[in-house]
């Protein structure tokens, strides 16, 4: 295809005149623009030449997010610049010394946060998860740093078409497990949002055009509706003079297939389709008092659900988020959510953290900035121990990001904000190290608790210690939050590594009475015997009395017979070979063809999802059963995915091979005679399809069962499907995954 350089040159210009625009509300000095230009002019000049996979100059990338990290995020100068250069570093011969140089160490710190490892992950490890490691440190730094990785997730995310399947999966795949979760966390609700409904696309794209096509059918009658249930509002907005606007929004598809899996029900019967937000203006001091006249107008006309009131005036959300929630009982039987907010909250909310900082800086309510000041102060305990590994940290940092509050006191009355869910242990780890390591129980509200007694709204808690209490591992199932999980582990390694000293200590001596040289062999040898993977874990065990004397002397007595001990392993030459047959279908976008016969690579249906010849498929290399196939939309592959992205191999079905595929399929009804013998009959009689399975259970006239069948293909088991759900008696009829 013919390159039109000219044409490029001139849509790249529009790009960033568009960028200077979107930026000027946020640059505060003269000379930000030409930092700026020559930010943009430096990174020209580092990518010429550079395509991206959809063909167009690799520029429009940065420039992109660029335009993203002001125009929806709200940063700044500094902010602007390090987006134009975040993958100079990575994709150039440019060096962190050179933007260090040219724009300074703030813009360096940024960039070097964005840039990708090189090479290999350590042992037993993941690169994708130590390059979340990386980039997520820096919230303690800078946290502009994980805002403009948004920025760039959301871009590569509305581009995301022009990349191979494979690749698209492992995008997606990251997305859900840690960006999604955390613009969320930070309040990018409108981002948050794009990114889960882009990952649906790309996930189950029929079920992402289904719920499109319904919302865009529907959209005239929607429209309709707000229209009249606005109406008494503006009036009475009018009549008393407020400036105001009043928008009303469409839930996300994704929020909406949820709605539709959570509660078994089709698009039709999902009530609470969009929202109407009623955002006013007026001075700080007179937001809440005017956020809850605001409400009154809204219930004098229509009758609200009292258990559907959300107040996050007088205690925000963790990241800062401020609205009065509702929901109200329309003309026509429908329930519609109205959100109340001031110019200021909205703002907030739709910028999240950035906007956040603004109007801290202009002198906001200190309290009100505790929510997201304990959520950083938990990660900063977090990055903290910098002894776990990475996938194991990465687990611990999304704990913190899905959490709803509860509001607790000290005994002098100071308010604590913890997730929902959060125990005493947590409380009390939170207080101090020390005062968690000695925890021995609670006093709620003067009652005696134990240490998972989980918090409640209002608890007043007082926390016991006692000397001889110690942490163990069974605390870490008790604990919710990634502070209390980080101090637990950093506790208990240094118990570990006292104990494995006098291990170490009890082997020299052991090892000099039986007259045997311990030296690195005979360590290699030992751990073997005992099938330990490290001279810790067998110091600490001999430490702790698990090892005794009379199995060191069996030790002794095998070496005797047996000069060394070996692990089965893999043979060399077939690891290598199974190496190069994975390389050689990657090669020149081939793709595993799932059903053709393949002498030396082993692969198999995963059981967590057992997809079928007509699903959209993917392989996944495990390290010790070859290669699984799961379907795209498989929800436990996604932390898969998410930290072994480099695991993934396109596939597909053969077109012709006939082959039978296990399935399931969950039922639901109303219980009635000779119902079971009705969906056994289609099934086999009718469908001509084999049972391997069945299993029903009935309580209170209702009945619920799986049924596993064995079909040829998609289109078969769509077909069981909808026969069954035509039975009567079956209410709802689905695909039932492990």
């Amino acid at each position: 295809m013919k390159i039109d350089l000219e044409k490029e040159r001139f849509e790249l210009l529009k790009m960033y005149g568009r960028l200077l625009r979107k930026a000027r509300p946020f640059l505060n000095d003269p000379d930000d623009i030409k930092q700026i230009k020559a930010a943009f002019l430096f990174a020209s000049d580092a990518h010429q030449d550079m395509r991206r996979k959809s063909g167009e100059p690799f520029i429009y990338h940065p420039v992109a997010v660029a335009t993203i990290a002001t125009e929806e995020i709200g940063l700044g100068t500094t902010s602007i610049i390090a987006a134009l250069l975040h993958d100079v570093v990575e994709d150039t011969d440019y060096t962190l010394e050179d933007i260090e140089e040219r724009f300074g160490p703030k813009v360096a710190l940024i960039v070097n946060g964005l840039t990708k490892i090189s090479g290999a992950a350590q042992k037993g490890g993941s690169l994708q998860a130590e390059n979340f490691r990386k980039m997520l440190l820096t919230i303690a730094e800078d946290v502009r740093v994980v805002l403009i990785k948004i920025a760039d997730r959301l871009h590569n995310m509305r581009t995301l078409k022009s990349m191979p399947k494979d690749k698209q999966l492992k995008v997606k795949a990251e997305t859900e497990y840690i960006y999604a979760p955390l613009a969320h966390r930070l309040g990018l609700y409108n981002i948050k949002s794009e990114l889960e409904d882009l990952s649906l696309k790309y996930s189950d794209h029929v079920l992402y055009d289904e719920i499109s096509k319904k919302l865009k059918d529907s959209e005239e009658a929607r429209e309709h509706f707000t229209n009249e249930f606005k109406t008494p509002l503006i009036e009475t907005l009018d009549k008393q003079g407020y400036k105001y606007t009043i928008k009303s929004r469409t839930k996300s598809i994704t929020s909406i297939a949820n709605k539709m899996k959570k509660q078994q029900v089709p698009f039709e019967e999902v009530f609470d389709l969009f929202a109407v937000r009623i955002i006013f203006d007026c001075p700080r001091e007179v937001e809440k008092s005017t956020c809850w006249h605001v409400y009154s107008i809204v219930t004098d006309f229509y009758t609200p659900n009292v258990s559907r009131l959300r107040d996050w005036i007088s205690m925000p959300k963790a990241n800062g988020y401020e609205s009065l929630h509702t929901t109200v009982m329309g003309h026509n039987g429908h329930w519609v959510e109205v959100q109340v907010r001031s110019l200021r909250m909205d703002e907030i909310a739709e910028k999240g953290y950035a906007a956040h900082w603004k109007y801290k800086e202009q002198g906001g309510d200190v309290n009100k900035e505790k929510g997201i000041e304990h959520w950083l102060n938990e990660v900063r305990s977090l990055m903290e121990n910098d002894k776990v590994n990475a996938v194991e940290f990465l687990d611990d940092f999304r704990t913190s990001l899905f959490n709803k509050e509860v509001f607790v006191f000290t005994p002098n009355g100071d308010l604590k904000v913890f997730p929902q869910g959060s125990t005493v242990l947590d409380f009390a780890f939170d207080i101090h190290t020390e005062v968690g390591a000695k925890c021995l129980g609670a006093k709620i509200n003067g009652k005696l608790v134990p240490l998972s007694y989980q918090l409640n709204n209002g608890d007043q808690i007082e926390i016991l210690t006692a000397n001889q209490s110690k942490a163990n591992e069974g605390w870490l199932k008790i604990v919710r939050t990634s502070r209390a999980r980080a101090k637990i582990k950093s506790h208990l390694k240094e118990d570990r590594k006292r104990v494995a000293s006098i291990g170490r200590e009890i082997i020299d001596r052991k090892f000099k009475q039986l007259k045997i040289k311990y030296d690195d062999r005979i360590a290699q040898q030992l751990r073997d015997f005992f099938n330990l993977s490290s001279e810790t874990d067998l110091y600490y065990q001999v430490g702790e009395g698990i090892i005794e004397h009379k199995e060191i002397k069996k030790f002794r007595d095998h070496l005797d017979h047996n000069n060394q001990v070996k692990k089965k392993k893999i043979v060399p030459d077939s690891a290598k070979e199974f190496k190069n047959k994975i390389k050689n279908i990657r090669q020149d976008d081939d793709e595993l063809v799932i059903g053709e016969d393949m002498d030396n690579v082993h692969y198999s249906i995963a059981n967590c999802c057992n997809p079928i010849q007509g699903d959209d498929i993917f392989g996944f290399i495990t390290i010790n059963n070859g290669i699984k196939i799961h379907r795209t939309n498989c929800p436990n592959s996604i932390a898969m995915m998410a930290n072994y992205g480099y695991r993934i191999i396109k596939a597909r079905w053969a077109s012709e091979k006939e082959a039978q595929y296990i399935s399931k399929i969950s039922i639901e009804g109303t219980d009635r005679i000779g119902l079971v013998n009705d969906v056994t009959r289609i099934i086999t009689s009718r469908l001509k399809v084999n049972i391997r399975s069945i299993s029903i259970d009935t309580q209170d006239g209702i009945f619920r069962g799986t049924i596993e069948i064995a079909v040829k293909h998609l289109n078969e088991f769509e077909k069981v499907i909808t026969e069954i759900g035509n039975i009567e008696g079956i209410i709802r009829v689905k695909r039932h995954d492990n």
